[in-house]
């Protein structure tokens, strides 16, 4: 009973840190309005860089910055604090510190990237921003799908191959048995940092990587491993990548949407006092993130629901594959350690990207009626 009332606090503060962190962005939005203080850094970057893409790419890279030290209160309570309090967190203050200035670096440098090419597409698009935006988006979200295994994650983590023996053979015998194109299996360090158990398949087509992390290698069957990866592998299997590209892409392209119908109105009223007036100009780049921040929060059951859905259809598809129920139960007993595993209907339809762990676990049990396993 103790463990589950912890469980069910963590979600729950969950929820609020999700509001808290769209007010952060409108309170940083607010601070570089104000005062013309983002018209004054368009002007210095347009100095220094001279050049539109330049002057957009140095804006960007600013605005990462402040945004990302303006963030660190809320980043240190729910990355260190919160899950040390929660008994989840394994890193000490030092790694983390490090862990969070590898990020910082790596957002800084992906926001000028991003607004540069964002914005020249603004330009370029006039009044169709939104439209060739949302497409701008797509094209990033798929080149972060290609980069991060490669680049990025490597920077917090350490992959190595799986030692031959029953788990990797397991593991490659489901994915060739699916047309998985991989032929290693690769372990990464996750218990330096957490006690949460997780594997994927990363990237997308032919660079699919198949890895887990230690915490699933050391705290679970063979059974639960099958399963765990039995669902990753349903992921690459549906084309859950590709599709979910798709969908919010679509959810972005309403976003942006509603983006040009808010910001027309609000510079109308206040651009002047700002000093921007138009969604091509750079400047107005804090208040494009926070309109689009509100859209998003609104937007919070759609998003979960899309991922949800696919999540749904892995859990079956790992259960045809693996034909492990038991294992299965037993993996989501294991988040919910940090899961709330009895949410409220719609709660769970409004905050849980997940189904809980009480819809996957009858939803296993039911399979194994079904098809007579012991």
């Amino acid at each position: 009973k103790e463990a589950v009332q912890r469980s069910n606090d963590y979600d729950e503060g969950g929820y609020w840190l999700q509001l808290w962190e769209v007010l952060i962005v409108l309170a940083i939005a607010g601070l570089l309005l104000q005062g013309r203080r983002s018209a004054r850094l368009r002007d210095w970057a347009q100095r220094v860089g001279r050049y539109a893409l330049l002057r957009d790419g140095l804006y960007g890279g600013v605005y990462g910055m402040v945004a990302g030290l303006l963030m660190l209160p809320l980043n240190f309570y729910q990355g260190y604090w919160r899950e040390h309090g929660y008994g989840m967190s394994t890193q000490d203050q030092a790694d983390w510190w490090l862990d969070w200035a590898v990020g910082l670096g790596v957002e800084v440098v992906g926001t000028m990237l991003a607004v540069a090419l964002l914005y020249a597409v603004f330009r370029r698009a006039g009044e169709r921003w939104w439209l060739w935006g949302a497409a701008a988006c797509s094209a990033l979200l798929a080149l972060m799908l290609l980069v991060s295994p490669v680049l990025i994650d490597p920077l917090f983590n350490t992959y190595k191959p799986l030692e031959p023996g029953p788990v990797r053979s397991a593991v490659l015998t489901m994915a060739h048995a699916t047309g998985v194109p991989a032929d290693e299996v690769y372990a990464f360090d996750a218990s330096r940092q957490t006690k949460r158990v997780s594997a994927n398949v990363s990237g997308l087509g032919s660079t699919a990587a198949i890895r887990l992390n230690d915490n699933l290698l050391s705290r679970t069957s063979l059974p639960e491993i099958r399963a765990v990866m039995a669902h990753e592998l349903g992921h690459y299997v549906l084309n859950h990548g590709p599709k979910m590209l798709m969908q919010f892409g679509l959810l972005i392209l309403f976003g942006l949407l509603f983006c040009h119908w808010a910001m027309r109105r609000l510079f109308a009223r206040w651009g002047a006092r700002w000093g921007t007036q138009s969604v091509a100009d750079v400047a107005s780049l804090p208040l494009l993130t926070a309109v689009f921040s509100v859209f998003m929060l609104a937007a919070t059951p759609v998003f979960n629901t899309i991922i949800r859905t696919q999540e749904i259809e892995a859990d079956r598809f790992g259960l045809n594959l693996a034909r492990e129920p038991h294992g299965f139960a037993e993996v989501m007993l294991k988040l919910s350690d940090y899961r709330k595993p009895d949410p409220g209907a719609v709660e769970e339809f409004v905050f849980f990207h997940h189904p809980s762990a009480r819809h996957r676990i009858h939803d296993a049990m039911r399979w194994r009626e079904a098809m007579g396993t012991p």
